[in-house]
């Protein structure tokens, strides 16, 4: 299933995974400014709000930064600066909080596009899905151990501790990612630098499908999030605690590890736009059963449907939109989706809250129609007969190598 997979890629792919082991901080972010910082609960949420902001921020422009100085420099930059922070964090007074967390929040933003980027730029067009699964997986992976280890943490010593260990951790990572990746130089070459080369805006409306596509992404994510905010509050007012929720979310990360690597495999000669329009098909689908009611085998039934959405249409995204993107313009494309993928961190909390609060029971439908809707807007704006990306050599006439790691 990794064959194809550069050794590059492998590489990342293993800091991520102990990256994401130690980002365990924004679980219990919440908990800790209402617990031991002694914030309200309307504080805290506009703290993490902000936070959020920061994130989605830095998802957004860490490729154009990455375009111009190199993807490697900014995923360093960035990883330094969020641990920096990260670790001075517990000892600022509250006021600071309001600048140093977004801080922290907008850099960590910075280096998940950049990463995509190095990902992307390691790879000949068509052989990334395998390449972004293996990530994600990495991800994934860290992310199941990372928050039972936060809560043994904090258990033991304090929730300060979180923060330290997080921000070293990160500062291990930049550490880890300055040795393994090169200085200068890539495999691939791509056409040299021309300061008359098309902007982004015209780059993309060459590409009708990228456009469709990232406002799909930005549809289905504010539906798949309702799962971390609206999703435990419905199944709490039918009777199910906190336990039962932590086993259902327990199925999503279960379901994507067993599943995601050899789902990217058996695909990877498919359509991609097919992929994922079926995708986020799946994603609507498994809200829509819950418009009969909240019991166990409604939810579960759920929570797999939106998985099996997820599998499909996330990594195959990802490396859609890596292989459309032009290469002088590689970081800006995967900071529009990196930054598309993550929109429903800030947006599915306040929305998804509005329409539950006003009527409990049209949020589920809509949140169905939309994911639905933007699965037939994907499949609609394939081209026919749409084939897969076949792999191919990346090197135009006149071409010179190009400096993306410095």
């Amino acid at each position: 299933m990794l064959r194809g997979v550069p050794k590059t890629v492998r590489l990342l792919a293993f800091g991520a995974f102990l990256n994401a082991v130690v980002s365990f901080t924004f679980v219990y972010l919440f908990v800790y400014l209402t617990g031991p910082r002694g914030l309200s609960v309307a504080q805290a949420g506009v703290i993490s709000g902000i936070g959020g902001i920061g994130l989605v921020a830095g998802n957004f422009t860490g490729g154009w930064f990455g375009d111009r100085y190199g993807h490697r420099r900014m995923l360093l930059t960035g990883a330094c600066v969020s641990g920096a922070a990260l670790v001075t964090l517990p000892l600022l007074p509250l006021p600071a909080l309001y600048a140093v967390l977004p801080l922290a929040q907008y850099a960590s933003g910075v280096v998940r596009a950049a990463n995509a980027a190095l990902v992307a730029v390691s790879v000949p067009e068509g052989g990334r899905r395998q390449s972004f699964a293996l990530t994600r997986f990495a991800s994934n992976g860290g992310f199941t151990v990372g928050p039972p280890l936060g809560a043994l943490v904090a258990a033991r010593f304090s929730y300060d501790w979180l923060f330290l260990a997080d921000g070293l951790g990160t500062l291990l990572f930049a550490a880890y990612a300055a040795a393994i990746l090169p200085a200068r130089g890539t495999t691939h070459t791509v056409p040299s630098h021309d300061p008359g080369a098309p902007g982004l805006r015209r780059e993309l409306r060459a590409r009708p499908a990228v456009l469709v596509l990232l406002a799909a992404i930005v549809c289905v994510d504010l539906v798949y999030r309702q799962q971390y905010s609206t999703l435990p509050v419905f199944l709490a007012d039918h009777g199910y605690g906190t336990q039962f929720y932590g086993w259902l979310i327990a199925v999503n990360g279960g379901v994507i590890l067993l599943l995601e690597l050899p789902a990217a495999h058996l695909l990877r000669r498919r359509a991609p736009l097919t992929v994922v329009g079926t995708g986020l098909l799946l994603v609507g689908l498994g809200y829509a059963v819950l418009i009969p009611g909240a019991g166990a085998v409604f939810a579960v039934s759920m929570m797999v449907s939106l998985t099996l959405g997820e599998i499909l249409y996330k990594t195959t995204a990802t490396a859609y939109v890596a292989d459309e993107a032009p290469a002088h313009a590689q970081g800006r494309f995967q900071s529009l989706y990196a930054g598309a993928s993550i929109s429903g961190q800030v947006l599915a909390p306040p929305l998804g809250g509005a329409v539950y609060s006003a009527a409990p029971a049209l949020l589920w439908p809509l949140c169905a129609v939309l994911a639905c809707g933007a699965g037939l807007a994907v499949l609609a704006v394939r081209r026919p007969g749409e084939p897969s990306r076949t792999l191919r050599p990346v090197r135009p006439r006149g071409a010179r190598a190009v400096r993306f790691w410095s």
